[in-house]
């Protein structure tokens, strides 16, 4: 199997798999057999995940366009929806937003600048009512803690339970919503 080693000041070896490619991760120390050797004992769980990345963008490949029509209309149920559940989220951490922006992204679902900005891509309009407000929770916790820590997710999941469930599903299905965009 082909892949990229790539040593640094690690102390552990770890294994990214892409679309297409395979990155092993390792201390400097650790020799192209052992790298080897690492790839062949978790060879099984590779090709898994590069199959499952080849269906993934198969799947976006079929995804219909949307029209502009079509996405002029989810600008608008984002500006309308979003916002409002993004203050309710800081509201339970007792934070205020700044402002809130709906952009048509190809890469993020939202965000959260250093000046308490949130940005949120309209394609989430798409997406369960549960993924839109997990996205919510996940960005205005970032007004609290800039990083994703461990304080970071306990904060998130104290104020929505089931974040994982949806950060799942949107592992599982964005790519066909991102796909989307003309």
């Amino acid at each position: 199997m082909d892949y990229k080693l790539i040593r640094s000041r690690r102390r552990t070896v770890s294994v990214e798999v892409g679309d297409s490619s395979v990155i092993v991760r390792a201390p400097m120390r650790f020799t192209r057999a052992q790298a080897d050797e690492f790839v062949r004992k978790h060879e099984r769980w590779i090709e898994e995940k590069l199959s499952r990345g080849r269906e993934l963008n198969e799947a976006a490949q079929r995804a219909p366009k949307l029209s502009p029509e079509e996405l002029e209309e989810l600008y608008r149920r984002a500006r309308e929806y979003i916002p409002a559940r993004a203050e309710h989220y800081a509201g339970l951490l007792g934070e205020s937003c700044g402002r809130v922006t709906i952009r048509c992204q190809r890469t993020r679902w939202g965000s959260c600048s250093a000046k308490r900005n949130l940005n949120f891509n309209c394609l989430l309009m798409l997406a369960p009512e549960g993924v839109i407000d997990s996205v919510a929770a996940h960005e205005v916790c970032h007004l609290k803690e800039m990083n994703h820590s461990e304080r970071f997710y306990s904060l998130l999941l104290s104020i929505c339970p089931d974040y994982r469930e949806h950060d799942r599903w949107l592992r599982e299905h964005g790519r066909e919503l991102l796909a989307r965009v003309p």
